[in-house]
């Protein structure tokens, strides 16, 4: 049974410091709300029950967090989520190939964004000019100019027997630099890329450079047949991993203190320099930003309904997560709905008030009818 809004905002009246459990309705269900009252944080504590409200009749949606700053006010798990359990990022795992690639130059393991990547596949490109000088900023952008492993191409692409290999053997589509084209074969390249030059396997970079500053365990990765971590898609984390990713980049790259990723990187991650060919949105080094709510959002976006959403001015960061089975038909009206709870019902309760801000842009998706991944 569906709780309802004036439950909710009961709810948000009476927390009290630290944690309240609110039993399950079903066992289905369960609803915890973490921290301080909303309002103590300049929430709008009704506007933001009401936002949980609406989330819970998302029957997709398995989680909704909502942090200010380091401190989570909101924490709802749904259909049989729970917070120990990991969620396929799906590909907002590609914003965390951006990290990787961020500290593996920081570091000195990679050169530059404008490195080529011939040098880490000279068997594969001996005979590919071309291709030997797309770089790792290209992969970043999404701007390879290889034909897309995704889409259409994503199932022959994942059945063949090396997938960096299949990735590489496309055709040239568009000269490298040139147009969008969405691709996760060019994360899996970057993947590879990063691998190759730390000397260590993908999961075992990410793990130790990025997530164990972070206290994140890495629940699982997929692997490619030959044995290579997917760059760019299939990670799972919990939600909360998750959200400690997006508090990473809110706080310029450090936690508790540590600097973990260049805050530099950050800015230039979320710099514009293409724009998405299937849903308009502006994309930097593998992240979109977009304008909801009247507050420029930084995300990191997975098939299905993953998303972690940064705003940086409202000292905000929001997860979604999403069940990939038994969805009603049309995956991207799904979507929408949780734009839509993000621009207009999260987005005004974290500035403490419901009245829209100036500025503020219409949730317009105009997405391809084919899963990204």
């Amino acid at each position: 049974m569906r709780r309802t809004v004036l439950h909710w905002r009961l709810v948000a009246i009476l927390l009290l410091a630290g944690t309240l459990a609110v039993p399950p309705a079903s066992a289905q269900r369960t609803v915890t709300w973490r921290a301080h009252p909303g309002d103590a944080h300049g929430f709008d504590a009704f506007a933001l029950a009401e936002a949980v409200d609406r989330a819970a009749a998302l029957p997709p949606l398995t989680s909704l967090l909502v942090a200010r700053g380091d401190t989570t006010v909101a924490e709802v798990y749904l259909n049989g989520m729970t917070a120990r359990r990991g969620a396929n990022l799906k590909s907002a795992s590609k914003s965390v190939l951006s990290a990787l690639t961020g500290i593996a130059i920081a570091e000195g393991t990679l050169e530059s964004v404008r490195q080529p990547i011939g040098p880490f596949f000279p068997r594969l490109l001996a005979d590919a000019p071309r291709k030997q000088r797309i770089t790792i900023r290209h992969l970043l952008t999404q701007q390879a100019g290889l034909e897309s492993t995704s889409f259409g191409n994503y199932g022959a692409w994942v059945s063949s027997n090396d997938w960096v290999a299949d990735a590489l053997g496309r055709p040239m589509v568009a000269r490298p630099g040139g147009e969008m084209i969405y691709s996760t074969g060019n994360t899996h390249l970057l993947g590879a890329v990063l691998a190759e030059a730390t000397g260590q396997s993908l999961r075992s970079f990410a793990q130790k450079q990025l997530f164990d500053p972070l206290g994140v365990r890495i629940r699982s990765w997929q692997q490619s047949p030959t044995g290579r971590y997917f760059g760019g898609n299939n990670l799972a984390l919990t939600p909360q991993g998750m959200l400690r990713f997006g508090q990473l980049y809110l706080n310029q790259g450090t936690v508790n203190g540590e600097r973990v990723l260049p805050s530099d990187w950050i800015d230039r991650s979320w710099g514009t320099y293409v724009r998405s060919t299937y849903n308009n949105h502006q994309y930097g080094y593998l992240w979109f930003t977009h304008t909801f709510g009247g507050e420029r959002v930084a995300f990191a976006w997975g098939y299905g309904g993953q998303y972690i959403f940064v705003v940086p001015r409202l000292n905000l960061v929001v997860v979604f997560t999403s069940s990939l089975r038994n969805r009603p038909r049309g995956s991207n009206d799904h979507n929408e709905q949780l734009l839509r709870l993000l621009a207009n019902h999260i987005i005004p309760a974290a500035r403490g008030n419901t009245s829209p801000a100036a500025g503020t842009d219409p949730v317009v998706l105009r997405l391809r009818s084919a899963a990204h991944p």
